[in-house]
């Protein structure tokens, strides 16, 4: 029998409903508004914007918002975050910091350097244990809670630079985390800290038979070709032959919809697959049902959010924000419309726009799904290409080649797990050296597509097509004259349409 299951069960039960009979609301966010402005009133950031003066305040949000503006990462990391990064003590938290998550940048920086703090850690692992307790609600058998957790992300070794280290944020939370936790998660330290991903992945293979996994966590690329390994590396007919108590599936980064055939491929049982929602600068949500659509919003966890429309109103045709005052709070957001996310933190970003784009599926429950991004990116296996890093390296490929690219559009293809690129120039160019130098481009101005590239991501395929082309299709969409541009990132619609009018060149 399961004894030791059927304790951890229980206390799991209770630990489920202590937490969550407490209930969160739009109060639970002005206590945690109000505790941030606090604890930095007297850094340099709190200064600047008078936040002792903001926190006696009886329109605590009211002042907030119309004394600190809406910041993006380039502007922020200029102003405020370069002198924190370099080692400067209460700067914009109290302290100094020394944790640096390394996060995907845009033109001119291959990776964002995001602050991690103690207390950012500490609501790190309060919300992962809060977020086991709703497993209680997925009526588990005995057997899962005996089996272990097994994560599959980045490295977790840490760079040293300076007085501060840098690296993957799982590296970083890894290097926090109790040693209490350590038998319960798989890999070990030293598999985890393995940066490349082939070596690393059959260590993993190597050592799978001697784990029982209950839970699998990452980017859904990632963690179905591991499964796939082990099963056919052990000849198994699923990875329930040599993970029987697998349960659930956390997953997050990518949709996980196009991964689905395969992930039901290497499956012996239906298992639990859970969204959440975690990014270098904090952990916002996580879905507590695979029967409820959104993830809940978490309101506990030292982060503060505002909401901006995506609209014209608040952003521009290329989606820059018009004003960086005004944002909706929680009491005022509505139910399926799209919101640009403002996040404050414990971490010390304030008023920081993550780029993301999210929808309220349930205004009562505070439960959202993410729609997209402000600027147009691309994503298929958790390379996040920006529009800037896709601009930038079209526009160096040109200068290299000496190639006048008037147009371009740049598709995904799932099936063959690449990228289809289609260029509109008159001039001659070899289409091998064309992409090379595009893929090199992206590999220096982006991190996460470099290690895609190594691993699972295939060269590029481009094709060459005259200008004319592309206005034409504009035209016979309706979609002439100077304000209608040609999408450089297709959705999966446009991708098909784009595909058939051409196939006549």
């Amino acid at each position: 029998m399961a004894v030791i299951g059927k304790l951890l069960k229980k206390t799991n039960e209770i630990s489920y409903k202590k937490i969550f009979k407490k209930g969160k609301d739009y109060n639970n966010q002005l206590r945690t508004l109000y505790k941030l402005l606090d604890k930095a009133k007297f850094t340099r950031f709190g200064n600047e914007y008078h936040f002792e003066g903001i926190v006696i305040s009886e329109k605590l949000v009211e002042d907030f918002q119309q004394t600190v503006p809406i910041t993006y990462y380039e502007e922020y990391h200029d102003k405020w975050l370069a002198a924190t990064i370099a080692g400067e003590k209460n700067h914009t938290w109290p302290g100094k910091i020394n944790h640096f998550a390394l996060s995907s940048g845009t033109t001119g920086s291959s990776s964002k350097r995001i602050p991690v703090t103690k207390q950012m850690i500490r609501s790190f692992h309060k919300t992962s244990m809060h977020q086991t307790s709703t497993f209680y609600k997925l009526q588990l058998s005995d057997k899962f809670y005996e089996a272990k957790f097994l994560a599959i992300g980045g490295s977790t070794k840490l760079n040293k630079c300076n007085n501060r280290f840098e690296g993957d944020l799982s590296g970083i939370l890894k290097k926090n985390t109790s040693f209490i936790f350590h038998p319960f998660t798989k890999p070990n330290n030293n598999i985890s800290k393995i940066s490349d991903w082939n070596k690393k992945m059959d260590r993993i293979v190597e050592k799978a038979p001697t784990w029982d996994i209950g839970i699998i966590a990452g980017v859904p690329s990632w963690c179905i070709m591991v499964m796939e390994k082990i099963v056919n590396h052990y000849k198994l007919n699923s990875i329930h032959d040599i993970w029987p108590n697998l349960e659930v599936y956390l997953h997050g980064g990518v949709y996980l919809d196009p991964y689905k055939s395969r992930l039901d491929k290497i499956l012996g049982k239906k298992i639990n697959l859970l969204n959440t929602y975690l990014a270098s600068e904090g952990y916002f949500a996580y879905q507590t049902s695979a029967e409820r659509e959104g993830m809940q919003l978490l309101l506990g966890n030292g982060i503060f959010y505002e909401f901006i429309p995506f609209n014209r109103d608040f952003f521009d045709e290329n989606g820059n924000l018009k004003d960086k005052k005004t944002a909706f709070n929680l009491s005022q957001v509505k139910k399926g419309v799209d919101y640009a996310m403002v996040i404050t933190t414990n971490a010390g970003l304030w008023r920081y726009m993550i780029g993301d784009l999210v929808q309220f599926t349930d205004i009562e429950k505070n439960e959202i799904k993410i729609t997209g991004r402000i600027k147009q990116f691309l994503s298929l296996v958790g390379e996040h290409l920006s529009l800037d890093n896709i601009n930038e390296a079209v526009k160096l490929a040109g200068e290299k080649l000496e190639l006048e690219i008037d147009e371009f559009c740049i598709a995904p293809d799932v099936e063959n797990c690449m990228h289809e690129w289609y260029i509109g120039t008159n001039q001659k160019v070899e289409i091998t050296k064309l992409i090379s130098k595009i893929d090199d481009k992206l590999q220096l101005l982006n991190d996460d597509y470099k290690t895609c590239r190594k691993h699972n991501l295939n060269m590029p395929n481009i094709h060459l097509l005259p200008p004319q082309v592309f206005y034409d299709f504009l035209e016979r969409n309706g979609k002439t004259g100077s304000q209608n541009k040609f999408p450089r990132v297709l959705n999966q619609e446009q991708a098909t349409n784009w595909k058939s009018y051409i196939q006549k060149y």
